[in-house]
């Protein structure tokens, strides 16, 4: 897929991974819309990359859900790259009983449903336009959890399995389906966590994105996630240890 030329969607877009995917695809010509909560940093994001198009949305919620997707397609008719990036990572632990249940809603919204909820209501769109693609954002966590967020973990193991399903959904039509799972990544999500060496930057793995998709390429585990994805079973006990 050409990676240039593009009108993309990527949602959590004012930091971390999404901004700097987000300035990756503006330095490469395409139109960025970025969504995200906190209007102080889509502000900051314009500030740094003026070219760039933001829009405040809790992807969390259905109502904002539904909000963005009618105003990007009518304001946006041209849209043809939805990029699910947005994510939540909380310490979540069983054992106080439902002391972090909040967490768990919080993170099932925004890393799963709100990924599920935008492929759905934006498919229809993007099957008109060629070539098109839709983008998740899954996490080397997702083949080796790390058992102190259990929930982050099995969200983007859900994703890696909804992404399968989706992409055999739509292998007739004119949209591709990625999956790209990064290792830790240096962001605010993994600050507060020891971060190993081997930890990329979120420059890197914008990177890595557009060479899945100039590579054409489905599903792709950067970095230490790759051995993540290879050794899954092996890994779980050693890490959680």
């Amino acid at each position: 897929m050409d990676t240039s030329g593009n009108t993309v969607l990527v949602t959590g877009g004012a930091t971390g991974i999404g901004f700097a995917l987000a300035e990756a695809l503006v330095n490469r010509g395409n139109r960025v819309v970025i969504c995200g909560r906190r209007v102080e940093r889509l502000r900051a994001a314009k500030k740094r990359i003026p070219a760039l198009h933001i829009r405040v949305c809790d992807v969390s919620t259905r109502a904002s859900r539904e909000s963005l997707a009618r105003w990007v397609t009518f304001r946006f008719p041209s849209l043809n790259v939805l990029v699910n990036n947005a994510g939540i990572q909380r310490v979540v632990d069983f054992r106080k009983g439902g002391r972090d249940l909040p967490h768990v809603d919080a993170e099932l919204a925004t890393n799963l449903a709100a990924p599920m909820h935008l492929s759905a209501l934006l498919v229809p769109h993007l099957r008109k336009r060629k070539p098109a693609a839709i983008v998740n954002i899954s996490s080397g966590l997702a083949f080796t959890p790390v058992a102190v967020v259990p929930v982050y973990c099995a969200t983007k193991a859900a994703i890696h399995s909804f992404t399968l399903s989706l992409r055999h959904q739509l292998r007739d039509t004119t949209v591709r389906v990625f999956e790209v799972a990064p290792p830790i990544v240096d962001t605010e999500l993994s600050r507060r966590r020891d971060r190993p060496p081997g930890t990329m930057s979120a420059q890197q793995v914008a990177a890595g994105i557009l060479d899945a998709l100039q590579r054409d390429t489905p599903e792709v585990a950067l970095g230490l996630a790759a051995n993540l994805h290879m050794q899954r079973e092996a890994l779980f006990s050693v890490i959680n240890d």
